[in-house]
């Protein structure tokens, strides 16, 4: 019957990333590795802490199935000449261990890259074996294949693994696995915590006994239980000392990657190292120390106190005693740097900008400033944000990055400008735009959420984009080293989710944007190795490609492919618009949705030859000619102004009835007469049409 089966790698102490990493890519392996064994299995469980890396899997198969497979081998063309076998057929043979009389040539139909033909068959058979013949040699391979990001060796021996490997345990059941990696062989006996236990062996009785015999031995070995109890009592501490701890994801998924069983130790500090802004007193909490700020319940205000996820519960004032002293200093310095931060002008700091070089080839940070100041100057002018305080944000935004308290923490950039500008009385306009033009922070941060902060954020995008193209640094395969497949993306996402608030946004055009920072940087005398038009090529295209992502993660791969290779995409909302609307066509699957298509499928494959030209009546004398002038058009008033998905959707729904008037024109004319001499003009009319109705997008790219 199936019995579970368990493989631990017990280690010296792994870094948190490299746990989550292997934790990740466990599961995975296993499957593989099983499933070219031919061995069945139910759910795969990775586990895992700083001194083990762990996979559990359920109901493994004992033994493997008989194999007896139909195998298709060479042409039969390359298995004889002249009526002889070649080598090509007695390759085949010994490859399945067969005699070739026991061959065959059938007839195969195509089959992935096989083509149709006649080939040599032969059958693989092979008794299956014990799953644990097997599963020694299999987990060492996967051993071997746990990815880290830096590998090392140790001892005498090649293996490389990310720390050392202290012990193994491998069981099929209650049965020992026999294997061997890194010159350690498994058995049963794994170790518990490193300071709560006496530090003897605990026995896995079975495999699905691992988890409580560890917890036993004060090790939570499930990562998802282990977060879940460091954070019941991080939240019962924080309760205990009057307030709420900070909700930070990435901060649990650490200190859950750092400890066997957590503890939690609070810790303190004086009342008056609150007058720092609380960013600051997290950064300090969270940067090296790995700390959980407290706060009011309700509010952002902290609290003079801190929690920490530790390993042992053992001497907690000790631990308290000594992470005060380190909070304190870190504290004490934050506050040196903020007072001496403050006593400088802001002018000052802008005229130090000069100092730090954005690339050598476009200028220092202050030149990237003062063609920052210009263009969001003129975006302000497109969306009716006012141009005195965008054009006083961009000469801004930049300068807190010489500050000493961005220097010791440089994730603070924009936090301490917005903090420093608002001590130096500028407006809040201008001090918020100082912060918010970093958004978004990741391509699914918020936006900055004002018209001030989206010009100065846009602009410092768009001259990052165009620079770097114009000077030859565009990426390269997975190389991105200045960030432009994400600049180009919070350039997209600013754009959209700015029209929500401001129809303006809607009409700012890519080229017009992409051409006003070209000019910026040209005008700064730069030496550039494209010219405008060739950049803003080069730089369109790359746009497109991250507009067609863009569109798919909120539609689908098919209307993303459908608006892109048809419509206007200088205007990323109206875009988006066109494409929401097709989606909701394809999804609730109108008539009218395959009435359109079939307009526009016709359309383009009578007259995909012929120059679109839209001819009034007074072309043709027919009366079926003049109705496919009203048809195009119609089509073509309705498709001009698609900037809404409720324009898109009146569009789509017009093709129902011009289908059926075209259909019967169709039917009952030979619109391609060629002994007619309007049929030229006729396929130019019906080109246009079909030009038109690209403006929605090319409805073959839909099934």
């Amino acid at each position: 019957m199936p019995t579970s089966l368990l493989l631990e790698i017990g280690t010296e102490e792994l870094p948190s990333s490299f746990v989550d990493a292997a934790l990740a890519a466990l599961p995975g392996l296993v499957k593989t590795k099983l499933a070219s064994l031919r061995l069945a299995h139910g759910e795969v469980k990775a586990l895992g802490s700083p001194r083990r890396l762990a996979v559990h899997v359920a109901a493994v198969a004992e033994r493997q199935p008989d194999l007896d497979e139909e195998v298709i081998g060479p042409p039969e063309t390359a298995a004889f000449k002249d009526g002889k076998p070649t080598k090509a057929a007695e390759a085949f043979a010994n490859k399945l261990g067969v005699a070739l009389d026991a061959l065959k040539v059938e007839d195969k139909p195509a089959a992935g890259k096989t083509k149709a033909g006649r080939y040599l068959v032969g059958r693989k058979q092979e008794q299956g074996k014990d799953a644990r013949e097997l599963l020694g040699k299999a987990l060492a391979e996967v051993c071997a294949e746990i990815p880290f990001r830096k590998s090392m060796r140790w001892g005498a021996g090649d293996a490389t693994f990310g720390r050392p490997v202290q012990w193994l345990v491998a069981l099929s059941g209650t049965e020992p696995v026999d294997m061997s990696f890194a010159g350690v062989r498994s058995g049963k006996t794994s170790r518990g915590h490193r300071f709560l236990t006496d530090g003897k062996p605990i026995e896995i009785a079975s495999a699905d006994a691992y988890v409580d015999a560890l917890r036993k031995a004060h090790v939570v070995v499930d990562r998802d239980e282990r977060a879940r109890t460091m954070m019941e009592r991080v939240a019962a501490a924080a309760k205990a000392a009057g307030g709420e701890h900070d909700p930070d994801p990435s901060l649990i998924d650490e200190n859950a990657s750092l400890v066997e069983e957590p503890f939690v130790v609070t810790g303190g500090f004086e009342a008056e190292l609150l007058a720092l802004p609380a960013s600051v007193i997290r950064a300090a909490a969270r940067g090296h120390q790995k700390y959980f700020c407290v706060s009011k319940p309700g509010t952002d205000e902290l609290l003079p106190h801190y929690l920490t996820v530790v390993n042992t519960a053992l001497a907690p004032a000790n631990v308290a005693k000594g992470n005060d002293r380190v909070m304190r200093a870190r504290l004490a310095d934050a506050k040196f740097f903020y007072e001496e931060d403050k006593r400088a002008s802001i002018e000052s700091r802008v005229d130090k900008l000069a100092g730090i070089v954005f690339h050598n080839r476009l200028g220092t940070v202050r030149e990237k400033v003062t063609r920052l100041e210009e263009l969001s100057a003129k975006l302000a002018k497109e969306v009716g944000a006012d141009e005195a305080l965008t054009r006083r944000a961009a000469h801004l935004c930049k300068f807190d990055l010489v500050s000493l308290m961005v220097g010791e923490f440089p994730e603070l950039q924009g936090d301490m400008g917005r903090a420093y500008a608002l001590h130096a009385g500028e407006s809040a306009a201008v001090a918020n735009a100082v912060r918010d033009h970093y958004r978004p922070i990741g391509a699914d941060g918020p936006v900055a959420e004002d018209d001030v902060s989206a010009c100065v954020a846009l602009a410092d995008r768009l001259d990052s984009l165009v620079g770097c193209f114009a000077v030859g640094l565009s990426p390269t395969g997975a190389a991105d080293p200045f960030a432009l497949r994400r600049a180009c993306i919070a350039i997209l996402r600013t754009l959209v989710l700015g029209a929500a608030r401001n129809p303006a946004y809607a009409k700012l055009a890519l080229a017009t944007l992409f051409g006003w920072a070209y000019d910026g940087v040209a005008a700064s005398g730069k030496k550039l190795d494209l010219g405008k038009d060739a950049c803003l090529e080069k730089v369109g295209e790359f746009t497109a490609e991250r507009l067609r992502g863009l569109i798919a993660a909120q539609t689908s791969n098919a209307v993303a492919d459908a608006v892109c290779a048809g419509g206007d995409l200088e205007h990323p909302v109206h875009a988006l618009a066109r494409a929401k609307a097709l989606q909701s066509a394809v999804a609730t699957g109108g008539a009218w949705l395959a009435k359109a298509k079939t307009v526009a499928k016709r359309l383009a494959g009578i007259s995909k030859e012929s120059k679109p030209v839209l001819h009034g009546k007074d072309t043709f004398e027919k009366a079926d000619d003049h109705t496919i002038v009203d048809v195009v058009s119609k089509i073509d008033a309705s498709t001009k102004a698609l900037e809404t998905e409720a324009s898109v959707t009146a569009a789509l729904a017009g093709a129902e009835d011009l289908a059926a008037r075209l259909d019967d024109i169709f039917t009952r004319t030979l619109v391609n007469d060629p002994k007619d001499e309007r049929t030229p003009k006729r396929l130019e009319l019906l080109s246009y049409g079909a030009q038109a109705m690209l403006r929605i997008g090319d409805f073959s790219r839909l099934a």
